[in-house]
């Protein structure tokens, strides 16, 4: 598919059967690989690597150093912090059994979804088989090894939940220290406003 009325510094590379959709910025050494769905207005930085086949909603920022292998869907509104990693291989190994490189039909993809709105901080590894719901935010350098909620906030290795974030970024802070009906607890973000329910 032709690539038109994006902006690609000379130093990147990609893909002639990468697909990108206008608007977008590639900056400087980064690789984009064939099979790549890169959507509208989106900013990837340098020496960013988005590998073949990943997919990329609209509105995305990705920045510095990140690396996003095969296997990964990332939804609109998404933010990608400097060298975060979005793996996709849970056991990995170089060689086979008998000692031979391995090959591509010797291992099984996994697969990420960052859902739409989610931040993922800086240096922050995602392991296979995750998804990171609506607006969670991954803390810098976490490691997630299971599904984050959405809204959610999770911050060390392996990432915890401590909390959850309002869609403008802000933490929330309990309306109550009471649990509402249906084991419910009511949050609001100081800084907008906002009020969320989530479970107790």
């Amino acid at each position: 598919m032709p690539i038109t009325d994006v902006q690609i510094h000379p130093t990147a590379e990609v893909s002639p059967q990468a697909e990108i959709g206008a608007g977008t910025k590639i900056w400087h050494q980064a690789q984009i690989r064939e099979g790549a769905r890169i959507g509208q207005s989106c900013i990837i930085g340098k020496g960013v690597y988005i590998d073949f086949n990943v997919v990329i909603g609209d509105r995305v920022k990705i920045q510095n150093g990140a690396s996003i292998y095969h296997g990964v869907t990332i939804e609109d509104g998404v933010f990608i912090g400097p060298h975060a990693c979005l793996t996709n291989d849970k056991l990995p190994r170089a060689i086979t059994l008998e000692g031979q490189l391995k090959r591509d039909a010797d291992w099984e993809v996994g697969k990420i979804l960052i859902q739409y709105g989610a931040s993922i901080g800086a240096g922050a590894i995602i392991l296979p088989g995750v998804t990171v719901g609506r607006f969670a935010m991954v803390g810098a350098g976490a490691v997630v090894t299971k599904d984050v909620i959405a809204h959610g906030l999770v911050i060390g290795n392996p990432a915890r939940l401590v909390g959850f974030v309002c869609q403008c970024g802000h933490r929330l802070v309990p309306v109550s220290d009471e649990e509402q009906p249906g084991e419910k607890r009511r949050f609001s973000c100081p800084a907008c406003g906002r009020e969320y329910t989530f479970p107790a």
